[in-house]
C-alpha cells in the first residue's frame, strides 16, 4: 500500500512512516517510547509495515482532534484507561502533565473513572499519580 502525500516528510520511499518516525510520535506525546510499544512497532514494521502504519496513523488522528486540546484529550485517555485498569494509564497521565494538566485535574479524572469502574480504577490512579508526583505522596 503506497501513500502519496507530498506535504509529509516523515514517509519512506514506500510512502510509509519509518520506525523512527513512529517512535518519535510517542516521544513527542509522552517523552519516550514505552518498551512494550517499541517492541510492537519494531516487530510490526518488519512483518507488516502497512498495518502498523495504518494503526499508528489512526491512533495519532484520534489523539489529536481539532475540537479538543491535548490536555483534555490526555485526561480523557487517562480516565478511560483507568476504567480498563490498563498500565497505559501511566503513559497518558504523563502526556496530560506534558500538556499542562495538574495533579488535581488528573485526580478529578480518576474520580470519574472510579465512578464507572470502582475502587480498582482509583487504586491504579493512586499508584500512577504517586509515582508521577512523589512529593505529594
Amino acid at each position: 500500500m503506497k501513500r502519496k502525500d507530498p506535504q509529509r516528510d516523515d514517509l519512506n520511499r514506500d510512502g510509509l512512516p519509518t520506525l523512527a518516525d513512529l517512535e518519535k510520535r510517542y516521544e513527542d506525546m509522552i517523552g519516550f517510547t514505552p518498551p512494550r510499544i517499541a517492541k510492537r512497532l519494531k516487530l510490526g514494521m518488519s512483518v507488516a509495515p502497512e498495518v502498523v502504519a495504518a494503526i499508528e496513523d489512526w491512533r495519532i488522528t484520534a489523539l489529536k482532534p481539532d475540537a479538543l486540546d491535548q490536555k483534555t484529550v490526555q485526561l480523557m485517555a487517562f480516565a478511560i484507561l483507568l476504567t480498563q485498569t490498563s498500565e497505559a494509564a501511566t503513559n497518558h497521565a504523563r502526556a496530560a502533565i506534558k500538556a499542562g494538566a495538574s495533579l488535581e485535574e488528573l485526580h478529578a479524572a480518576a474520580a470519574i473513572a472510579a465512578l464507572f469502574r470502582g475502587v480498582a480504577a482509583f487504586n491504579l490512579a493512586g499508584e500512577v499519580l504517586s509515582g508521577l508526583f512523589p512529593d505529594k505522596a
